[in-house]
């Protein structure tokens, strides 16, 4: 079944969540300043479910790991320079916009929670209009509709700082 209006089904929103979270620390623990590291993550296709949020449970851990170690002034690449306070709003953000996904897909109501919304969107859409955090995050990255704005077609957040 799909996840909301991605093409993936629930269970590869999931993964994506592991793979982005193991990436994201991966860049910050080794200080990669110019692209990707070369890896990836790998789910075995017989996962079940549970398993899956058993390896985004340990992915997240990772990310909290390498950020808790990592100084203020180091800087990874993620479309530029990237603070350790820009991986974890990105994180944070990965989780929140696709457990709503996949809270869709599953035909559960559910919204992030406002106050991680807006610490997420004073990092990434500095550019974002007033209104509800959690409306206004899933408008800034095409989930939605907010007043009289239309839903976007495509999106990109500001993760790296400027140096």
């Amino acid at each position: 079944m799909p996840a909301g209006s991605l093409e993936w089904s629930c269970w590869t929103t999931a993964a994506h969540i592991a793979h982005d979270l193991l990436a994201y620390a991966g860049q910050i623990a080794a200080r990669q300043t110019d692209a990707y590291l070369p890896f990836d993550l790998a789910v075995r296709s017989d996962s079940s479910p549970r398993e899956v949020l058993q390896v985004v449970t340990a992915c997240a851990g990772l990310l909290g790991s390498a950020l808790a170690t990592a100084s203020l002034e180091a800087r990874a690449w993620h479309w530029g320079p990237c603070d350790p306070p820009g991986f974890a709003a990105m994180g944070v953000t990965e989780v929140l916009l696709h457990t709503h996904d996949i809270a869709q897909g599953l035909g559960v109501l559910w919204l992030p929670p406002a106050p991680l919304c807006e610490a997420a969107l004073h990092r990434l859409f500095p550019d974002a209009p007033p209104g509800d955090p959690a409306r206004v995050l899933l408008r800034c990255t095409g989930r939605g509709d907010l007043d009289d704005r239309p839903r976007r077609t495509s999106w990109t957040w500001c993760a790296a700082v400027a140096e």
